[in-house]
């Protein structure tokens, strides 16, 4: 790897920096409009008579398949064609497929669009978030990876609100309709504004258009700042070739480390996220406790959704990075046990906000900081994206073991396993994961392969 990488570890936060934030943060905000409206949508399709409990079943479903693939081609594409052009190509799919779901004839062809547009948004996941790492400086990579978490994760709360005002008079559609719009314009500026990602050029042999990239940017920053900018070069080792891997072996060696690492960290993630944000509420009307008619209570509960990924961006370089994870794995673990025993509203309420607020610094670390940031830049996108695609698959699988354990031994039994499965994924980052806090990407690169 070229040592004029190091420029952009050294250069000062600027107007670039920002620019490509929102670039790709925006991308990821839309994405988020798109997967956030659906239970919204499902209601409506409901109401109007198009669906039922099984068909909407089907459209979640759907949307996760496309999810599980998007992860795999998103990652491919990212590393064979460029960062950019893949983002580009994943923003355009779910754009066309959120237009045409717009004008369905029908609920079957309605899941299938949702099929289809959810692989633009798998892959989105994977690009945005890996790319975002190899533009920012090492020092600060996690704080701003937190941030365009923050800025992602707001789409929960965007939706909720547009889908309120626009369905009841407009229908479902119409949603559809502004998530493909909205997706077209953050496309153009993307397609205008955003550049490639010098690393990849590096890694992938273009070094002189490589080095017209640095040298613009740098020249940007200068000419903000006012000043020429002095850097300290040294010549760093070059990056492991990695032009013939196949499949099979990013599940063997030191790039089958990474793998465990990156997929456990995900793998927590899915675990935590789709039961405690899907299933408690379930549990607790099962338990004679209708917190679904509730809306305050729910409203309160999600509070510690933004809440969490915002306190996030202030300590996600603080603290040591495996060792962050590890402990917000085994809070989680203890307060989603104490969370299922709650009797009271203001027990619920309480613990809830608190447990929420863990689980999306967590949230935040996983899939924007972490579970991106351990994989060389040549093989990042593929990396993080077959470690993505794992999670998908155990978010597929998850409802099934719960709805299981919950009918056959009831919820102490669901809290526990999950419980369990949640410290595994603790211990095994706790003793394969890699430090990368104020490392760089190329230091992260050949971390294993030093003695």
């Amino acid at each position: 790897m070229d040592s004029e990488v190091e420029k952009l570890d050294q250069l000062p936060i600027s107007r670039w920096h920002w620019e490509t934030f929102f670039l790709i943060g925006f991308a990821l905000q839309f994405n988020g409009f798109l997967n956030s409206s659906g239970n919204p949508i499902t209601a409506d399709l409901i109401s109007v008579g198009w669906s039922n409990n099984y068909l909407n079943a089907m459209f979640s479903s759907a949307m996760m398949l496309g999810f599980f693939i998007g992860s795999l081609l998103g990652g491919i594409l990212g590393d064979k064609i460029g960062r950019k052009k893949a983002y580009e190509i994943n923003v355009l799919d779910f754009a066309i497929f959120s237009f045409i779901a717009a004008f369905s004839p029908n609920i079957y062809f309605l899941i299938a669009c949702r099929c289809l547009m959810g692989i633009g948004m798998g892959a989105g996941i994977v690009l945005g978030y890996g790319t975002f790492t190899e533009f920012m400086p090492a020092n600060v990579r996690g704080k701003w990876s937190a941030r365009l978490s923050f800025l992602g994760n707001l789409s929960p709360i965007i939706a909720t609100v547009t889908c309120w005002l626009v369905i009841p008079h407009f229908g479902w559609r119409a949603v559809f309709i502004i998530g493909s719009l909205l997706s077209f314009i953050i496309l153009f500026f993307i397609h205008r504004y955003m550049c490639e990602s010098p690393r990849w050029y590096f890694a992938n042999g273009q070094t002189a258009t490589g080095k017209k990239t640095i040298e613009n940017i740098v020249e940007r920053v200068e000419h903000e700042k006012g000043k020429e900018i002095t850097f300290t070069l040294t010549k760093e080792p070059d990056e492991e070739e990695n032009d013939n891997l196949h499949f099979i072996d990013f599940f063997k060696g030191q790039l089958g480390r990474r793998m465990l690492v990156s997929s456990a960290t995900l793998i927590a993630m899915d675990l935590s996220l789709y039961t405690i944000t899907v299933w408690v509420p379930t549990i607790f009307v099962n338990n004679g406790i209708n917190i679904t008619k509730s809306l305050f209570m729910t409203m309160m509960v999600m509070l510690g959704a933004p809440l969490g990924v915002l306190f996030s961006t202030f300590i996600m370089d603080k603290f040591p990075r495996k060792w962050l994870g590890v402990s917000l794995i085994v809070i989680i673990a203890i307060l989603g046990y104490v969370y299922s025993i709650q009797r009271t509203d203001v027990g619920i309420i309480c613990v809830g906000i608190v447990l929420t607020f863990i689980l999306y610094i967590y949230n935040s670390f996983s899939s924007a900081v972490y579970g991106p940031e351990v994989w060389p830049t040549k093989i990042k996108m593929r990396g993080f994206g077959y470690a993505d695609g794992i999670g998908k698959i155990v978010a597929i699988v998850q409802p099934y073991l719960i709805a299981w354990l919950l009918s056959t031994f009831g919820q102490t039994a669901v809290f526990i396993v999950i419980g369990v499965l949640l410290l595994l994924c603790g211990l095994i980052i706790a003793i394969f994961g890699i430090e990368t806090r104020d490392k760089s990407v190329e230091e992260i690169s050949i971390i294993l392969d030093k003695p």
